[in-house]
């Protein structure tokens, strides 16, 4: 056996990952190079209503640190939710053809499942918004 062939401790180089190295440290310095000119060249000019929050044009209303009610966040997390679940629809529906009636089934099911859970909400009045 060769003894060249072992390898010893500390002396293994990856050199296949030598590349994805100098990606990682080519983009790092994009950005923080990008940062900082932005940073050195760009302009100051701040007034009034730049320095306002801004909320879609309007002036803002409220409090900054006003609490949303709970149910903003539950019909947040049941629209994507349901968003999530609509996109498994559509590759399903591409290959239908060459998956068969198990498919079908299975995606019977996974609507029946979808369906109920939409129900649940309902009845927990969870879509109201008061």
């Amino acid at each position: 056996m060769n003894p060249q062939n072992y390898m010893t401790p500390g002396s293994y180089m990856p050199v296949e990952y030598l590349p994805v190295l100098l990606i990682m440290l080519t983009a790092s310095a994009i950005g923080i190079g990008a940062l900082v000119m932005g940073g050195i060249f760009r302009l100051r000019r701040p007034y009034k209503e730049k320095l306002m929050p801004y909320e879609s044009g309007n002036p803002p209303v409220g409090e900054p640190r006003e609490r949303f009610s709970v149910k903003y966040y539950i019909i947040a997390m049941l629209f994507v939710i349901f968003d999530v679940e609509a996109v498994f629809l559509y590759p399903w529906a591409v290959v239908y053809d060459k998956i068969g009636l198990y498919a079908l089934v299975e995606m019977m099911l996974f609507m029946v499942i979808l369906v109920a859970g939409y129900i649940y909400a309902w009845r927990k009045k969870a879509f109201k918004w008061d």
